[in-house]
């Protein structure tokens, strides 16, 4: 110890150096909150936009849509809270939203002209640029699974039709038969309309319209943002028609860079309109936030080419939009900062 003492002794300001050591102390106190600042994290989903006008719907309807928004929320959200990736978050909470006979995706998907079920997906990631896609697949339970497994498992983004299906069927997918499908009211719908030319967009019956789309998008921890989108397409479509929720770029896209984009509306003109990289470029070459972005988008650019319908967004500081120019949009979203909303009329 007198070793110790004695390098002090020879230190000619003591106090200077007392002085000194509480400022270091003090500087680390200061800082300390930045370096174990907690990243704000998000998940934002949606079941569809549309003719949604409050008093059409029961009650007891509304709140089942509530109810089935809500579980596929807190189950996406769990995964982001416990230090999971945005692209699991995604994928989890659309996976619900498919198995929801409520919503127009996987179980709940529309009847086409011949009577089967033609449903499309797409997912994908910020950080790399990776995505897969899916269109025109029948018998598959979550074709958001399968649109990922697109992306992981092959050098591809997009595959479609009897190919796919042989791709799923490799993998070992369980083909679900027609029965688990099958919905009275969407079979109804389809019944009203399947001698004729005209196509219809889920519940587009007496103003009980929506367009029939789900779809995430999250920002997890690391600030790594991922977007997903699932539909079963539109009621008596024909010809193998193909919308844009499966277009990367025009119903899905995410870049770390600007924003994860989720849409749902009248299809052929998002995909005219290129919509979801259309926000993600007025973020990066004019330097718009995530909100302006796609309230440009919804409220002006898709509007001015005839078309409708809303978006779900996410930058990688966890900031988010919700957009829509119908009467409503199912949606929800949860935040690290303690917010969250579950709606479906324009409030």
């Amino acid at each position: 110890m007198g070793g110790h003492f004695g390098f002090f002794r020879r230190i000619p300001k003591l106090q200077n150096f007392f002085n000194g050591a509480k400022l270091i102390e003090l500087q680390f106190v200061f800082f300390r909150p930045k370096i174990f600042q907690m990243k704000k994290y998000s998940l934002v989903i949606h079941g569809g936009a549309g003719t949604l006008v409050k008093g059409l719907m029961t009650p007891e309807k509304e709140e089942a849509y509530k109810i089935a928004l809500n579980e596929a929320l807190e189950k996406g959200y769990a995964i982001l809270e416990n230090n999971g990736s945005a692209m699991d978050a995604v994928e989890t909470a659309v996976n619900h939203l498919e198995d929801s006979p409520l919503f127009n995706a996987g179980k709940g998907s529309v009847f086409t002209n011949d009577g089967t079920h033609e449903m499309d997906a797409a997912i994908m990631d910020g950080k790399t640029l990776d995505a897969g896609a899916v269109s025109l697949i029948t018998g598959i339970k979550n074709p958001i699974s399968l649109a990922r497994d697109i992306m992981e498992k092959t050098e591809h983004v997009f595959l479609a039709g009897e190919g796919a299906m042989r791709f799923a069927k490799s993998l070992g997918y369980t083909l679900e038969t027609p029965e688990y499908f099958y919905d009275e009211h969407r079979y109804q719908q389809w019944q009203n309309i399947k001698d004729s030319d005209k196509f219809q967009l889920d519940h587009s019956m007496k103003k009980e319209g929506k367009f029939g789309t789900v779809g995430a998008v999250a920002c997890d921890k690391k600030g790594n943002i991922a977007a997903a989108t699932s539909t079963g397409g539109m009621t008596n479509k024909r010809w193998g028609r193909v919308g844009d929720s499966p277009m990367v770029g025009a119903g899905t896209y995410a870049n770390n860079k600007t924003c994860a984009v989720s849409c749902t509306g009248s299809g052929e003109y998002f995909i005219r309109g290129v919509v979801a990289y259309d926000v993600s470029c007025l973020m990066e070459y004019k330097g718009m936030s995530v909100e302006e972005a796609a309230s440009e988008v919804i409220n002006k650019r898709v509007l001015e080419i005839g078309g409708d319908g809303g978006l779900i967004a996410v930058d990688a500081d966890g900031n988010i939009a919700m957009p829509f120019n119908t009467e409503g949009m199912y949606r929800a979203f949860k935040t690290s900062e303690e917010k969250k909303e579950i709606s479906i009329y324009r409030d």
